[in-house]
C-alpha cells in the first residue's frame, strides 16, 4: 500500500508531536480515512521528508509523531526555469502540473503581446494562491520535497534581462536548432508563448538577450505541450531521465 504524502507549513523535526492544519487533517481523516496508528509522510517544502504516525484521528483534527529523517528531495541535477505566457481556461494550470512532475525549481509566467489576459491585483493574489496549491499537490503525487519557487505574473520586457541561467531557450519553429546539438549546461531556463506564439519583436529582443531559438520538430504545438515536450527532453540530454 502506497504510504500519503502530506504537505505541512509547520516546522518539522524527529520526535515532535504536532497538530495538522485544517486542510491535511480533513483530507487524512474525511478523504484517505486513516486510522490511528497509520503511518504517512511529511514534508514542509524546505528539503527532505519525515515518516510519521498517527497519534489522534480527529474529525477536524489530526495529531501525528514525526520519526525518521530523510534528505532525498529527489531534485533533478539540471536546474531548470519555465517562463511561459499566461494562457487561458485551465491550460495554465495543466502546465504547472506537469511541470511540477517533470523536475522544475522555478516556474515565470509571463504577460506577453498576445497573451490577451488582463488581472486585477485582487485576481493575481487569488491566482497565486490557487496555483502554490496546485504547485505543492503536484509535490505531494511525484515525491519532490522542495516546492518549485513561482513567481508573480511579469511583463515580458521586464522579465527579460532577469534571467541568468547557463543556457537561454526560446521555441520558435521556424528555427533549425534543436535541443540535441546543444552543450549540456548546469542550468537552464525555457520560454514558450501563449496561444498565439510569441511576437516576432519579443523573439528578436529574446535573442539579443542571448535567449537561442530551438524548434521542437516541424509540427506546430499547443502552448500546454511545448513544455512538457521541451522539460520531457532537457531532462532526457541533460538531467535525470
Amino acid at each position: 500500500m502506497r504510504i500519503p504524502r502530506i504537505y505541512t507549513q509547520q516546522p518539522l523535526a524527529s520526535g515532535a508531536t504536532i497538530a495538522l492544519e485544517e486542510g491535511p487533517s480533513r483530507h487524512i481523516s474525511k478523504v484517505l480515512r486513516m486510522q490511528l496508528g497509520r503511518t504517512l509522510i511529511l514534508f514542509n517544502g524546505l528539503g527532505g521528508e519525515y515518516s510519521a504516525c498517527i497519534t489522534l484521528a480527529g474529525k477536524k483534527v489530526v495529531e501525528v509523531a514525526v520519526v525518521e529523517f530523510s534528505e532525498d528531495n529527489r531534485q533533478s541535477p539540471l536546474k531548470i526555469e519555465l517562463a511561459i505566457a499566461l494562457s487561458k481556461g485551465d491550460r495554465f494550470d495543466f502546465v504547472l502540473q506537469k511541470a511540477t512532475e517533470l523536475g522544475v525549481s522555478k516556474i515565470i509566467p509571463l504577460l506577453t503581446d498576445n497573451s490577451n489576459i488582463k488581472l486585477s491585483a485582487e485576481r493575481v493574489d487569488n491566482k497565486l494562491n490557487s496555483w502554490q496549491q496546485m504547485l505543492i499537490s503536484a509535490c505531494e503525487q511525484c515525491q519532490m520535497n522542495i516546492i518549485p519557487e513561482l513567481l508573480k505574473p511579469i511583463k515580458f520586457n521586464d522579465w527579460l534581462g532577469q534571467c541568468t541561467s547557463d543556457l537561454k531557450l526560446v521555441l520558435h519553429h521556424r528555427s533549425v536548432q534543436s535541443l540535441k546539438n546543444l552543450e549540456k549546461p548546469q542550468s537552464l531556463t525555457v520560454l514558450i508563448g501563449p496561444e498565439g506564439g510569441l511576437s516576432q519583436a519579443e523573439i528578436e529582443l529574446a535573442q539579443k538577450n542571448n535567449f537561442q531559438a530551438v524548434t521542437l520538430g516541424p509540427r506546430v504545438l499547443r502552448t500546454e505541450t511545448a513544455p512538457i515536450a521541451a522539460l520531457t527532453l532537457a531532462q532526457y540530454l541533460w538531467g535525470d531521465f
